[in-house]
C-alpha cells in the first residue's frame, strides 16, 4: 500500500520495500505505539496472575483460567494490526483471515461465558466457563480453516479475498458479540430489579457494577464493529479512498477494540478479584491491651457460689413409688415396675396388608 501520490513516507528508507511503507508513516508509527502498550499491558497483567494463582486459593483458578484466556486473545487482538499495516501478501493473508475471527471469537466468547456465569447458569460455572469459551471459539477455527483449505488447497489459488468477503468471514463473531450483549443486558436487568437476601449490599452493588461495565464494553465493541465493517463494505469505496483506506481502517478498529476490551473488562476484572481475595481474607485478631504478655493470665473465677437446692437432690429407690407433698402440691413418685409406655397399633397382615380389600374388590 503506498501514498495517494506515490510518494515514500519520510521516515523509509530508501531500501525499504513497497509493502513496509506503512510501518513508518505517521499513522502507522501511532497505531503501532498504541496497540504495543496494549500488548505490554496485557503481557505484564498474564504474568502478574500467574504469580497469583500460586498463592489463591483452589476455588479461584477457574475464574484466573477464564480471565488469563480473555486476556490471551486481546493481547493477539494487539499484534494483529502489524499484519495489517503490511500490505496484502501469500503470508500474511493466512494471519489476517484466521487470526482475525478466531481471536475475536475467544474474546467475544469468554465475555458470553462470563455473563452466562454471572447470571447463574450452571453451565457456565466453574472451570465449565473456560470449556463453553473454547467450544465457542471452536467453530470459528472450523469456518476459517475450511475456507482456507478450500481456497489454497481445493481451489489451489492465492490467498485473496474482497472486503465484502471478508466481512462476511466475521458473521458468527458477529453473532457471538449480540449473544454476549443480549446476556449482560439480562444480566443488568436482573441486578437492577432482583435483590437476594443471600448476597450482602457489598456484593450487590459489585454485580451491578460488573453488570454496568460488561454492557459498556459489548456496546462500545458493537460500535467499532458497525463503523468499519461499514467503511470496509461501502464508506471507502463511496468515499472513493478504497483500497487506500482498506487496511488503515481495520487496523485502527483492532487497536481500539483491543483497549475496549481491555479496559472495560481486562483491568476490571483484575480488581474485583483483588478486591475478593482481600475481602476473603479474616484480618489478624488484636488482643492489645486484653492480655500481657509479662503476666499469666489470670485463673477463672468459681461458678458455683451459694448452696444447693436440696429440692433437687437425686431421688433414692426408697422412695419411689411413694406420695411426696412439695410445697402444697401432691405428687406421686413413679413406679419403676409398671410399663408407662404409650401402646403402638399393630397389624396382623404384616405382608400384605390390602391382600384382604383387593380381594373383595367388586
Amino acid at each position: 500500500m503506498e501514498r495517494a501520490n506515490g510518494s515514500r513516507p519520510a521516515g523509509c528508507g530508501v531500501a525499504l520495500a513497497l509493502d513496509f511503507w506503512p510501518l513508518c508513516d505517521t499513522w502507522g508509527i501511532v497505531v503501532q505505539a498504541v496497540a504495543g502498550v496494549g500488548l505490554v499491558i496485557c503481557v505484564v497483567l498474564m504474568l502478574a496472575l500467574l504469580l497469583w494463582s500460586a498463592c489463591a486459593s483452589r476455588r479461584r483458578n477457574s475464574v484466573l483460567a477464564a480471565l488469563m484466556l480473555f486476556l490471551m486473545a486481546t493481547a493477539g487482538i494487539f499484534a494483529l494490526p502489524y499484519s495489517f499495516l503490511i500490505a496484502l501478501s501469500p503470508q500474511t493473508c493466512p494471519v489476517r483471515v484466521f487470526a482475525f475471527g478466531v481471536l475475536f471469537s475467544v474474546a467475544f466468547g469468554a465475555l458470553l461465558a462470563r455473563g452466562l456465569s454471572l447470571l447463574g447458569v450452571s453451565l457456565a460455572r466453574g472451570w465449565r466457563e473456560v470449556c463453553v469459551t473454547a467450544a465457542l471459539a471452536l467453530v470459528q477455527v472450523i469456518i476459517a480453516t475450511e475456507w482456507l483449505l478450500v481456497v489454497l488447497v481445493q481451489d489451489k489459488r492465492t490467498c485473496q479475498f474482497s472486503q465484502p468477503e471478508f466481512a462476511m468471514l466475521q458473521i458468527y463473531v458477529m453473532v457471538l458479540l449480540a449473544t454476549a450483549l443480549v446476556t449482560a443486558l439480562g444480566f443488568l436487568r436482573y441486578t437492577c430489579v432482583t435483590y437476594s437476601y443471600r448476597d450482602s449490599g457489598q456484593v450487590h452493588r459489585q454485580n451491578k457494577v460488573q453488570a454496568s461495565l460488561l454492557v459498556l464494553t459489548l456496546l462500545l465493541s458493537v460500535c467499532v464493529w458497525l463503523v468499519w465493517i461499514t467503511l470496509l463494505t461501502y464508506g471507502n469505496r463511496a468515499m472513493g479512498r478504497s483500497p487506500l483506506w482498506d487496511d488503515p481502517v481495520i487496523s485502527v478498529a483492532l487497536t481500539a477494540n483491543g483497549w475496549v476490551l481491555l479496559l472495560g473488562h481486562g483491568f476490571t476484572q483484575v480488581r474485583f478479584m483483588c478486591k475478593h481475595n482481600a475481602r476473603t481474607k479474616d484480618p489478624p485478631l488484636d488482643f492489645t491491651g486484653w492480655t500481657s504478655s509479662r503476666t499469666p493470665p489470670a485463673a477463672p473465677p468459681d461458678l458455683k457460689t451459694g448452696t444447693d437446692n436440696e429440692g433437687f437432690q437425686t431421688d433414692t429407690d426408697a422412695r419411689r413409688g411413694n406420695d411426696v407433698a412439695w410445697s402444697g402440691i401432691f405428687m406421686r413418685e413413679l413406679s419403676a415396675e409398671k410399663d408407662y409406655s404409650i401402646p403402638r397399633p399393630t397389624t396382623t397382615n404384616i405382608n400384605e396388608p390390602y391382600d384382604e380389600y383387593y380381594g373383595h374388590r367388586v
